[in-house]
């Protein structure tokens, strides 16, 4: 039992918890808070829209219709991180670089869409994702900076992040508000309670899939990709975190249910994407509750689940042909075989306690048989966190926060690193293993207008699963404009 709880494998905690969360109330359709949290979107453009239409203050530095049939704008998300030097017994080609080093990242995206119709609206999203990451990005299974892209040759050239179209299809006459812009990737500003939607193009699975108020913003809140996102969610995506594919939901007052489908990398972390649907692909299937359960406050519960198939390697495969001695070290790459699949669950919840505080936390597991693929190289997730506004100190635009999360790797992954074994990310050449443990913490102060600052702290104890290393702390400045 002690090793299932370190393992965070509970699915019958998860199912409780689901329960007890996610029944409706009585006025479902109220279920909001009083003021409602920043929405929900991997990559929130414009998470201030909201709450500035709710204080009054303008937080974009132009602004933005509510009615016009188009949309444009943009934003700038610069990141510098630093960190001292650590202590580490030894270290391989994929280590987080013991010495001192920093880092800069520069993400700029000009968002544009158009409504066809009251039912039909198209979106497209350009980026340019420069600079690089502590140690190229290797080394951490919770990897500091969201903004890096893990191929720093990829460079600054911009690239067409999102394009999608989405259509309406109204099941009922009474309506809900609704966000508008690229935080929810809508224009409508009402939509009927009851509805299909269906989406189809660019995009990545998390600007939909796996998203937190609180916790999935890496442009005004955290910078970890496992604070950010479930470390253990594989999902499909490209080097830079988009793939092409298709989304269908149901929305109906307290509950949404989506089901995605999308195509999977051809090799780990690979910037190409294999179109043949039959051979691999990624599918993924969501369930989300609202309503007021506790303590007449907006909660929010997310169930996940995903399968991915695609050209994967085996960890047990690997490690049977090194001590068979057909390999110098454990090889993935050499165990790679058509239609292996990968899957997982995930559980995600938000809850408020005041208009200006709230909790939130995930749970992951992966089956870990075969390789991390897409994400992260993440078995098993646990995230608990804090978020709240300024306005108790007389800064209602500022926000700060901190969570914990640990990560994890099944049995078979372990012994494949420390026999000299390389993943896309960790490689340290040998491994004593523990659990990956970090802290963030940041503060966002609204400085004027669209400008925004943080400082990130971040502190990490076992980089890349090793006792052998660290811990190490990562401090950090971000720069943000919404335009």
């Amino acid at each position: 039992m002690r090793r299932l709880l370190v393992q965070f494998g509970c699915p019958l905690f998860c199912l409780l918890l689901v329960s007890l969360l996610a029944l409706p109330t009585a006025c479902a359709q109220d279920s909001k808070p009083d003021n409602p949290s920043p929405p929900s979107t991997q990559d929130p453009a414009s998470v201030t829209a909201q709450e500035s239409s709710e204080s009054g203050d303008v937080l974009t530095l132009f602004p933005h219709s509510e009615t016009a049939p188009f949309w444009i704008s943009g934003q700038a998300n610069v990141i510098f991180q630093w960190h001292p030097s650590f202590p580490a017994k030894y270290s391989g080609p994929n280590s987080f670089h013991s010495e001192a080093e920093n880092a800069t990242s520069k993400v700029y995206t000009l968002y544009l869409g158009y409504e066809l119709t009251h039912t039909t609206e198209v979106f497209m999203d350009v980026e340019s994702a420069g600079g690089h990451g502590l140690s190229a990005a290797f080394g951490l299974a919770g990897f500091t900076n969201l903004d890096v892209v893990r191929n720093p040759e990829l460079g600054l050239v911009p690239y067409l992040a999102r394009a999608m179209v989405r259509q309406i299809i109204p099941l009922s006459d009474d309506h809900v508000s609704a966000e508008r812009g690229p935080t929810t990737f809508g224009l409508a500003t009402s939509l009927p309670a009851r509805r299909l939607e269906f989406r189809i193009g660019k995009f990545g699975l998390v600007d939909f899939f796996d998203a937190n108020s609180w916790g999935t913003d890496s442009h005004l809140q955290f910078l970890n990709w496992t604070v950010d996102n479930n470390g253990a969610y594989d999902y499909a995506a490209n080097t830079r975190g988009y793939t092409d594919g298709a989304i269908l939901e149901y929305d109906d007052h307290w509950f949404t249910v989506r089901f995605g489908v999308a195509l999977m990398p051809k090799i780990a972390n690979g910037i190409f994407l294999d179109a043949d649907l039959a051979r691999a692909r990624a599918e993924n299937l969501e369930f989300v509750a609202a309503g007021n359960r506790f303590l007449h406050r907006a909660g929010t519960v997310r169930l996940l689940s995903y399968l991915n198939q695609a050209n994967m390697g085996n960890y047990e495969e690997a490690i049977r042909d090194f001590k068979n001695g057909e390999t110098p070290v454990p090889d993935i790459i050499s165990t790679r075989q058509q239609g292996r699949h990968k899957y997982g669950f995930g559980l995600n919840f938000e809850q408020e306690f005041t208009s200006q505080l709230g909790v939130f936390g995930r749970l992951g597991w992966g089956d870990g048989r075969n390789e991390s693929f897409a994400y992260t190289e993440v078995d098993r997730t646990l995230e608990l966190g804090v978020f709240t506004k300024g306005e108790k100190w007389k800064r209602r635009n500022d926000r700060a926060g901190a969570a914990f999360v640990m990560n994890g790797i099944v049995a078979a992954h372990q012994e494949y690193l420390a026999l000299g074994g390389r993943g896309f990310l960790l490689g340290d050449g040998a491994l004593n293993y523990g659990h990956e443990k970090i802290f963030e913490g940041f503060y966002t102060a609204h400085l004027w207008r669209g400008f925004f600052a943080s400082f990130d702290i971040q502190h990490i104890n076992n980089p890349g699963y090793n006792k052998d290393r660290g811990p190490v702390f990562v401090p950090a400045l971000r720069f943000h404009v919404d335009f």
